[in-house]
């Protein structure tokens, strides 16, 4: 049984993780921690095994720091934020995740296959008027993916936020006389839970931590 508490659990992607783990037939759901609740990570980390963090930007290093320093592995669903110190920080394994959703992973990887064979691509990801950093984690993620598989520079990314929308992004890549898109949405937050459970399963057994994009789990 992996024993998981979350940071930021009041929070609507927090209430859809602590409902996916309370589902979850291998995991037990032993802490919420938020501002919100009156509970501080410092208060969950003695009963957890892994801590899944979706806080804001500017608490998601030091709520990381401070796992690693209890021994508790975290999974990052945040964004927007320099995860450089984590490189060189011991104790328990660090997982980052752009994005959770399997669709979106797949669309990163196929833009990222098709960028080689286009001769331009510009990124379009549009989000609920709630989110804080622009652009997102999977647009920043898809972008190096690009720049990677190609060789050249990252493509342009435009950020739009707008209250209706939940997660969505499109690559558009243009050549001679034709484009191509590819697209992937998030309808709804429970589109990424099965992406959460399999970080939150998979976290201490990473050989490399930090590790950063669910593809890593997946292919």
């Amino acid at each position: 049984m992996i024993r998981v508490a979350v940071a930021g659990a009041a929070g609507r992607m927090g209430q859809a993780v602590c409902a996916a783990v309370d589902g979850a037939a291998d995991m037990e759901l032993t802490g919420r921690a938020d501002p919100a609740l009156g509970v501080a990570l410092a208060d969950v980390l003695g009963e957890a095994d892994v801590v899944v963090d979706f806080t804001r930007p500017d608490t998601a290093l030091g709520n990381a720091l401070e796992c690693l320093a209890a021994g508790v592995h975290v999974v990052i669903g945040t964004s927007g934020f320099d995860a450089g110190p984590l490189a060189d920080a011991k104790g328990a394994n660090v997982f980052i995740g752009p994005n959770f959703a399997v669709g979106a992973v797949l669309m990163m990887r196929f833009a990222a296959e098709a960028a080689r064979h286009m001769a331009a691509a510009e990124i379009i990801e549009l989000h609920h008027d709630r989110k804080l950093d622009a652009p997102s984690g999977t647009a920043a993620r898809t972008a190096f993916l690009i720049a990677q598989a190609t060789g050249g520079p990252e493509p342009p990314i435009h950020s739009i936020r707008l209250p209706g929308l939940v997660a969505h992004q499109e690559v558009i890549l243009g050549d001679l006389g034709q484009t191509l898109t590819i697209r992937h949405d998030s309808l709804n937050r429970e589109s990424f839970m099965p992406g959460v459970l399999l970080a939150v399963r998979r976290v201490g057994g990473l050989t490399e931590s930090p590790t950063t994009g669910l593809e890593h789990l997946l292919f």
